[in-house]
């Protein structure tokens, strides 16, 4: 079994920042890539960014310059620094892991239940 616990989110006034925690727990031998997606009412959840295992990473343009993803190996944990915030940030953020639950298992993608960013105007 493997959980995904995001914490961090919150309300912000725009121009703020917040910070996201993501740790992957249970039984896990390697994780290959951590991501953030984030998800507005009405509309579909889209990547914000990504870090591979050994710290390529993705931005989606609208993070690019204003956030910032990082990852402890160790601790399986990825975090999303999110300065700047806008009010288009508003949306459900979601972490995401691509992990092997051990050496013999094909990679499994696991989500986090979701964390509320709201920023206000």
């Amino acid at each position: 079994q493997v959980q995904l616990v995001e914490s961090g989110g919150g309300l912000v006034q725009a121009g703020g920042s917040l910070r996201l925690s993501c740790t992957a727990s249970g039984t896990i031998f390697s994780i290959n890539y951590m991501a953030w997606y984030r998800q507005a009412p009405g509309k579909q959840r889209d990547l914000v960014a990504g870090v591979t295992r050994d710290g390529k990473i993705d931005y989606a343009d609208s993070a690019k310059g204003r956030f910032t993803i990082s990852r402890d190996n160790a601790k399986n944990t990825t975090y999303l620094q999110m300065n700047s915030l806008k009010p288009e940030d508003t949306a459900v953020y979601y972490c995401n892991a691509n992990l092997l639950r051990t050496p013999l298992d094909g990679a499994g993608r696991y989500w986090g239940q979701g964390t509320q960013v709201t920023v206000s105007s």
